[in-house]
């Protein structure tokens, strides 16, 4: 057995900032703080944006080229297929189930309009007040869609973690995790340019918008 790094810490910080954007976003909905749900939107979509860049030009486990894979790799997986490094095939399809149902969610809030037309999405402008109140109604539907998608990954990695002895938390925390020799990969780095690409490309698409 040997210790190896499996996430790059842009993608840890991502995880954590979503988790934390998405329960706040919730509670600033719940309790009709706009502006600060506005917000948390906002902070979503440049989260969203630079996951989606670090996809293609991040560590190796981040890419998603590494962990995307073919039918026929998620049937062996499911068959009994050995552990991999990073995301397993099934963990993949969570993962773009997630990141779809974010910016679906994200891009609806963008062009919705509540009921009295006085908080709207900064894009509501482009469409009709009928077009921006189907993507209200349409924007609460996929957050009950995206919660229900949270709770099942919290009880796969719950299943994980009792059934298969596989910690799939510590890893997300501490960036590395203990592995067969044979499985052991390349040290992954995070560039400090790429990252601050990422940050500015994010920033500026975020602040166009907003």
């Amino acid at each position: 057995m040997t210790r190896i790094q499996v996430w790059d810490w842009p993608v840890r910080l991502v995880h954590w900032l979503l988790v934390a954007l998405l329960g706040f976003s919730w509670w600033s909905a719940e309790n009709h703080e706009m502006e600060y749900h506005r917000y948390s939107g906002y902070a979503v979509l440049g989260v969203l944006i630079f996951r989606v860049y670090w996809g293609f030009v991040g560590s190796t486990t981040a890419r998603f080229t590494h962990f995307i894979k073919r039918p026929s790799a998620i049937v062996a997986y499911l068959r009994g297929g050995q552990k991999v490094v990073g995301h397993n095939p099934l963990g993949a399809l969570s993962v773009i189930a997630l990141l779809s149902l974010i910016a679906a969610q994200v891009g609806l809030g963008l062009f919705a309009v509540d009921i009295d037309g006085l908080e709207s999405g900064p894009l509501s402008y482009l469409v009709s007040f009928e077009t921006g109140r189907v993507c209200a109604e349409i924007h609460e539907i996929v957050f009950k869609v995206l919660m229900v998608m949270v709770i099942v990954h919290i009880i796969a990695i719950v299943y994980y973690l009792l059934f298969k002895r596989d910690n799939l938390i510590g890893p997300m925390i501490t960036g590395s995790k203990t592995v067969a020799s044979e499985q052991a990969i390349e040290p992954i780095s995070a560039p400090w340019l790429r990252v601050i690409i990422g940050i500015a490309l994010a920033s500026a698409v975020t602040w166009l918008i907003a």
